[in-house]
């Protein structure tokens, strides 16, 4: 039997299996609360939890489906995990460290079909989705390497960030979500979760609708559309004016602050006039808008691309306050290692390991 990641079940799932298999709905609690506060890594770890029950979930689940591969530490704290699943795919996990607590920027598809030109993640074709357990487990795995260190460290923040594109994976990450919100086990945060997209105007509407709470943030990196086609080939199905009247339905009906994600190509979206028109794009809905300007980690298969230099970010970013709008330039992590996401993976798999 090819046993599945119990992590990919939500606790009403897990509730509904075991009534189904002759227990009790109680047991649900005592194995959630393995799982997620005690922090089990197997079923014969779960001592108050009756033996029947630990025997038929150990025949139908396992707890642990993946394997750290590679793990590189920053100076800065920050550690970026190579996992290989079952299938022997690998993907990247990364934990990093701020003065409001400990992030971990999760994958959700095994490679990436959007094909942004200057990202690494696109580097290698969506092979597959991953399923909800396996994005669950990603956490659980940060976790799990936080509790080896013995510093009562907790993960208290989740950014949908790493490879793939979260919303064309929706019902899995759905579920993920359910998991990690569930004040019984890790009792994440809505407003501590973030969901990137690179801009599925038809997932965005169902995302809204879905009433996540959750917060969102857009790939937009361009001010026009001539200039998001050249770096991002979806933009040639979902045009910017598409995006925004999709981004106008999430604002006006949820009423939350949106994050637009821009990265700093050299020579390429970088200048004063970009800025301005930036500004322009956003109009009205900067109330609700922030701006998070993202200098450019240089990728070797994408050497067209440069970082610009400080100064002209420096002004990039002065011009958007000074017309108004809310920004931000993200602070880096881990620059001594491969820092660009999707670069670890590339790399190990060009070697063959």
């Amino acid at each position: 039997m090819n046993k599945e990641s119990i992590y990919g079940l939500t606790f009403d799932q897990l509730t509904a299996w075991l009534m189904e298999h002759g227990h009790k709905k109680s047991r649900a609690s005592q194995v959630w609360d393995w799982l997620y506060r005690k922090r089990a890594t197997d079923f014969s770890e779960m001592v108050d939890v009756n033996k029947e029950c630990v025997q038929v979930l150990s025949e139908h689940y396992v707890i642990q489906t993946m394997l750290e591969h590679v793990r590189q530490e920053s100076v800065d704290g920050t550690i970026k995990f190579l996992f290989k699943l079952k299938d022997g795919n690998l993907i990247e996990t990364v934990l990093m460290r701020h003065k409001f607590g400990l992030s971990v920027c999760v994958t959700t598809q095994v490679g990436c079909n959007i094909g942004c030109s200057f990202c690494a993640s696109g580097l290698l074709k969506k092979s597959r989705d991953l399923s909800s357990g396996e994005i669950v487990e990603q956490v659980m795995n940060v976790q799990h390497h936080l509790d080896q260190a013995a510093k009562d460290e907790l993960v208290s923040h989740v950014v949908v960030m790493g490879i793939g594109e979260p919303l064309d994976n929706f019902e899995n990450l759905v579920d993920f979500l359910t998991v990690v919100k569930d004040q019984k086990g890790l009792a994440l945060a809505a407003r501590h979760i973030t969901v990137s997209t690179s801009g599925l105007a038809d997932k965005i509407y169902e995302f809204t609708d879905a009433d996540l709470r959750v917060n969102l943030a857009i790939s937009l990196h361009a001010p026009n559309d001539e200039i998001r086609t050249r770096i991002m080939k979806i933009n040639k199905a979902i045009p910017i004016a598409k995006l925004m009247k999709a981004i106008d339905y999430y604002l006006e009906k949820t009423n939350r602050r949106i994050t637009l994600e821009y990265i700093m190509l050299k020579d390429v979206n970088d200048q004063r006039e970009h800025a301005v028109e930036l500004a322009e794009l956003i109009g009205d809905r900067r109330q609700l808008a922030n701006v998070n300007l993202i200098p450019y980690n240089p990728v070797d298969e994408h050497s067209q691309y440069q970082r610009p230099d400080r100064e002209t970010i420096s002004a990039f970013y002065d011009t958007l306050k000074k017309q108004g709008v809310s920004c931000s330039v993200r602070l880096e992590h881990g620059t001594d290692i491969d820092a660009a996401c999707g670069q670890l993976r590339s790399k190990q798999i060009k070697v063959g390991v």
